[in-house]
């Protein structure tokens, strides 16, 4: 994997964190409006009330009125433009730098005979790599073009081949691959010169085929693989970060300014918090569905080759998990934000509730980047909090079955319905508590 794609994760994740900080900042300023209204106010004369998709009633209200709120904030819009920058460095700074490694400038000293001219651009070719041969008058030329820029790599009188940096500096850069390639090449042409052998003795020993080479070991993930689950990890990491921390400062603003006790009034509270989970989750999917449309349509307009080999069941597994994560996730962020009454409170919540996903990422990422998951990432793509992460994971490195991501689909959402129960239970008995913490015990004893 290349330097920008080892550094890549690491400045999304320094992004987001400022994000989070910003986005903290400007909240602490003001409060933001809440358009509690639409939910108690009768409509207009000649009015529909807004719903949302077939829900009915009380459920699909509250999820429009979130997903309205939620497409109209600045939260939103700021979020959406900082993925979309991210996502289009990410594809065309490598397509920009493939475009220049892909043409390779070789300086040629002295005469090179035409078997060797066609061997030395073949060379190329291996190295993925078009050569283009340029006259050298002298080595002194050929050394002040190498250090100019102006050429890659020199070959001097058919002997010697010379570049500018060392090839050990960067052995996977093109121009170290076709100095290596070339230099064999010229041994080998000496070599052949050297033991006098006919013309049809030298193209036989050229057509040679390699010896097969079979290994102990499976083949270990591609590098557009790694480079497919890597994107879709971050994506997952980056946007369940944002939503969970959404939901649950949601429901504490609701709380603290009294909006709650107005909305129960005419909406029971597990409705009203079904409608929020369900409206903000739709944002999330919203959102994603926005980043893999313009990834896609990027990467096809700049012809780069981050994305190849992308399939169609990876995008779909990052997105089903993403919403899988967000359903396991949002219930349990909603209970915290009702047991808290003040904003400095969040952080002694939001952090312990992050741990899951921050260890998932941490693990998974690993697992992207090395191209070879561990027992641990297999153990991680069962657990309800951490298979968001590890799953899309294996599925892009093609190292977990049908059934196996299908068992564990099953696994998640059953632990997302008893999750459900005990969070609709608590955010009950905490959301109309005010002036103080609620404590977890007090929240889940029973009536």
């Amino acid at each position: 994997m290349s330097e920008l794609g080892r550094l890549l994760p690491y400045v999304i994740i320094i992004a987001a964190l400022g994000f989070v900080v910003l986005r903290r900042h400007r909240r602490s300023g003001s409060r933001p409006r809440l358009d509690s209204g639409a939910l108690i106010r009768p409509p207009e004369p000649g009015a529909t009330p807004m719903r949302l998709l077939p829900l009915p009633g009380d459920v699909g209200l509250v999820a429009a009125r979130e997903l309205r709120e939620r497409l109209r904030g600045r939260a939103f819009r700021i979020g959406t433009l900082l993925i979309l920058a991210v996502i289009a460095a990410a594809i065309i700074i490598p397509a920009v730098r493939g475009d220049r490694a892909g043409v390779q400038q070789v300086g040629v000293v002295g005469t090179l005979s035409a078997p060797l001219r066609a061997a030395v651009v073949a060379d190329g070719t291996a190295a993925n790599a078009t050569v283009t041969l340029v006259a050298e008058a002298s080595q002194t030329a050929a050394e002040s073009d190498l250090r100019g820029g102006r050429i890659d790599v020199a070959i001097i009188n058919s002997a010697a081949v010379v570049t500018d940096k060392p090839v050990t500096a960067d052995p996977a850069s093109a121009t170290a691959q076709l100095a290596n390639a070339a230099a064999r090449t010229v041994a080998t042409a000496n070599a052949v010169r050297s033991a006098g052998l006919t013309p049809a003795q030298a193209a036989a020993l050229a057509a040679a085929r390699s010896a097969p080479v079979s290994s102990l070991q499976p083949a270990g993930a591609s590098g557009a693989q790694r480079t497919t689950s890597l994107i879709g990890l971050l994506l997952v990491f980056f946007l369940l970060t944002q939503y969970n921390t959404w939901t649950l400062i949601g429901v504490l603003e609701e709380k603290s300014s009294r909006v709650v006790e107005v909305l129960l009034a005419t909406v029971p509270a597990v409705r009203l918090l079904a409608g929020k989970v369900l409206g903000i989750g739709l944002t999330v999917f919203v959102q994603a569905g926005l980043a893999v449309v313009v990834a896609l349509s990027i990467a096809h307009a700049t012809h780069s080759d981050v994305l190849h080999g992308t399939t169609t069941l990876s995008i779909a597994a990052t997105l089903v998990w993403l919403v899988l994560g967000y359903a396991f996730y949002s219930w349990v962020y909603a209970a915290a934000g009702a047991m808290v009454s003040r904003q400095d409170q969040v952080q002694s919540l939001a952090f312990p509730l992050a741990l899951p996903v921050i260890f998932g990422y941490i693990v998974s990422l690993s697992a992207a980047t090395s191209g070879n998951p561990s027992l641990l990432v297999h153990v991680l793509a069962y657990l309800p909090p951490t298979a968001p992460l590890a799953m899309p994971t294996l599925v892009g490195l093609g190292a977990v079955s049908w059934w196996q991501f299908a068992a564990s689909a099953v696994i998640s959402l059953a632990g997302t319905v008893g999750v459900a129960r005990v969070a609709a239970g608590v955010y009950r008995r905490a959301i109309l508590q005010t002036g103080r913490r609620v404590r977890l015990r007090e929240a889940l004893a029973r009536n």
